[in-house]
């Protein structure tokens, strides 16, 4: 991160914190009776947010999966939170999951300094994770469906030199330290990008 991402601190929302990115949409059409597992719009979600990973990570390359669990009753509840990395990942990789406790990764949000955000990152092949039902969890999270995940997660490429995060069903972003590097999902998936931000990310790639 310090050397391709100087300054860059690893929170939401990353598009608007680095100067190469996309901000894809994932949800389109959502209506109100759908609040049920498997719906058309999460259907939606979930096929775009696979879509991308799969464009990004090939099998075979080192990605950092960076997973930032937000403590606020001082430890009391955290193991059980933890549970929700070993379900993405073999047993003979967990040995290699690194810890870090870190400061509120929002501290605007906490006045008295009294909230720790614990860091856990796993070095490993993008086949040795279980990606597609940890997007989907993502995904679920503010759609009152289940199974659902509440942590940020990130997914940093050690091959590409790139970052990824789905934030929730709404969208995720995509950063790179160059736009060669991202300019084929730029074209190939151009009609996915968030209409808001859709200037912006066109200035950096043509």
């Amino acid at each position: 991160m310090h050397e391709n991402y100087p300054n860059l601190e690893l929170r939401p929302p990353l598009f608007y914190s680095w100067d190469i990115g996309i901000r894809f949409e994932l949800g389109v059409e959502w209506k109100r009776e759908y609040d049920y597992p498997n719906n058309p719009y999460v259907l939606g979600c979930y096929k775009r947010a696979i879509t991308l990973f799969e464009s990004l990570h090939s099998p075979t390359e080192d990605i950092f999966v960076v997973m930032d669990v937000n403590d606020f009753d001082k430890g009391k509840n955290l193991k059980h939170q933890l549970n929700n990395f070993p379900k993405y990942v073999n047993k003979s990789m967990q040995f290699k999951l690194k810890h870090q406790a870190l400061p509120y990764i929002f501290p605007e949000d906490d006045e008295e300094g009294t909230y720790k955000t614990h860091r856990f990152t796993l070095k490993c092949k993008t086949s040795d994770f279980k990606y597609v039902p940890l997007l989907k969890a993502i995904c679920n999270q503010d759609l009152g469906l289940k199974p659902s995940i509440f942590h940020r997660v990130y997914f940093i490429n050690i091959n590409r030199k790139t970052i990824f995060h789905v934030y929730d069903d709404r969208g995720c972003d995509l950063l790179a330290t160059s736009p060669a590097t991202i300019k084929d999902i730029y074209n190939k998936h151009n009609d996915w990008i968030l209409d808001y931000d859709r200037p912006e990310i066109d200035k950096v790639f043509n």
